[in-house]
């Protein structure tokens, strides 16, 4: 990465690494291409590094008032094993019945 003055240019070699390090098979126009959107986005990091940001405290969520929404895990009415199963195309031994998808080795 190329960094003339304060701008931070990605050079093609710069995708080709992180191509490789990806195992990523990327041809010369994929390289151009990602290369452009590599340094917007550098550029646009470059401009929020420039906000003002002194006397902001950190945050974990951009809502300041979210709040854990999760309810307690209470234990509720439930089916029955038979409810459950009445309406089962195929039920054996108290379960649901389905076809094999793995195959065994």
């Amino acid at each position: 990465m190329e960094n003339t003055g304060r701008k931070k240019v990605i050079t093609e070699d710069d995708v080709r690494y992180v191509a490789r390090l990806s195992r990523l098979r990327l041809d010369e126009k994929d390289v151009t291409m990602f290369r452009g959107q590599l340094s917007a986005i550098l550029e646009y990091i470059e401009q929020l590094n420039e906000v003002d940001t002194e006397g902001v405290p950190p945050t974990s969520h951009v809502l300041s008032s979210m709040k854990n929404v999760f309810r307690e895990d209470e234990p509720g009415v439930s089916l029955s094993p038979e409810e459950a199963l009445s309406n089962a195309p195929e039920k054996k031994d108290g379960f649901f019945k389905v076809p094999r998808i793995i195959k065994e080795a």
